[in-house]
């Protein structure tokens, strides 16, 4: 289906990312991958379904990093047709314990970067007449959760930034939609999991099933893979007038 198509994926060494990623390569979509951790690993899983794998080492932080990597798709595949905006970090604390400094990292790498990624790759996608733009938000871009407040604010600003680049795009062939995961099962939430269980005095599954009971009425965790057949309906022709959406893969979570 996305055969001569190219998709950056950010954050993509690892979790939700690497299953977009892979999604996206099984329908024969080039891949630049974006992330730290096990590069080589994650660039053999995703040449391993046939396609081409770039990779750039980008700190989505800084906005000189985000525009050397996007020349450096456009120089190694043509353009970038599929942009995916996951990268992300977290931090837990209430607001007037929070760190500056970790408040300035979150709202930079989780909301700021797909600022500066999007205005960098809209033009070639106008030019072309296509283009999908998916924004990996979370369940807290709907909600709030306590201690979460960088968090919760950047993923709220993913979710308007997804509505203002779909409302400015809305008569030609480039969409922009939004991701809202609950509880997935990567090395950011192992993190949450453990310390639970390590607080609670309970093993590690009891302590995933006391994460999941506090929010996710399914009681499962949404998996990478699930997350990255989203991006590929959002990429069909199916998805071509689905447009500012901020889609829930979250157990129920909002539902309540």
């Amino acid at each position: 289906m996305l055969k001569n198509k190219t998709a950056l994926v950010t954050g993509s060494t690892s979790g939700i990312g690497l299953g977009i990623a892979k999604a996206l390569a099984s329908q024969s979509a080039n891949i630049m991958l974006n992330g730290f951790g096990d590069v080589e690993g994650a660039k053999a899983e995703v040449a391993a379904l046939g396609v081409q794998v770039g990779y750039h080492g980008a700190d989505m932080s800084k906005p000189a990093d985000i525009e050397a990597m996007m020349a450096a798709a456009a120089e190694q595949f043509g353009r970038v047709d599929i942009l995916v905006n996951n990268a992300g970090i977290q931090y837990v604390a209430p607001i007037e314990q929070f760190p500056a400094e970790r408040w300035d990292a979150i709202i930079a790498i989780n909301l700021t970067s797909a600022f500066h990624t999007t205005r960098l790759a809209l033009p070639a996608m106008q030019a072309a007449g296509w283009g999908r733009i998916i924004n990996v938000a979370s369940v807290h871009g709907l909600v709030a959760s306590a201690q979460k407040s960088a968090y919760v604010a950047a993923k709220h600003g993913i979710v308007g930034l997804t509505k203002v680049t779909a409302l400015e795009n809305a008569t030609n062939g480039v969409t922009c939609n939004a991701i809202c995961p609950g509880w997935v099962l990567t090395p950011l939430v192992q993190k949450q999991v453990d310390a639970k269980a390590e607080a609670l005095g309970i093993s590690n599954e009891e302590a995933k099933r006391v994460l999941l009971a506090e929010k996710e009425p399914s009681l499962q965790f949404t998996t990478p893979e699930e997350l990255g057949e989203l991006a590929v309906f959002f990429c069909s022709a199916a998805a071509n007038n689905v447009r500012g959406v901020a889609w829930q893969m979250d157990g129920g979570w909002t539902a309540q």
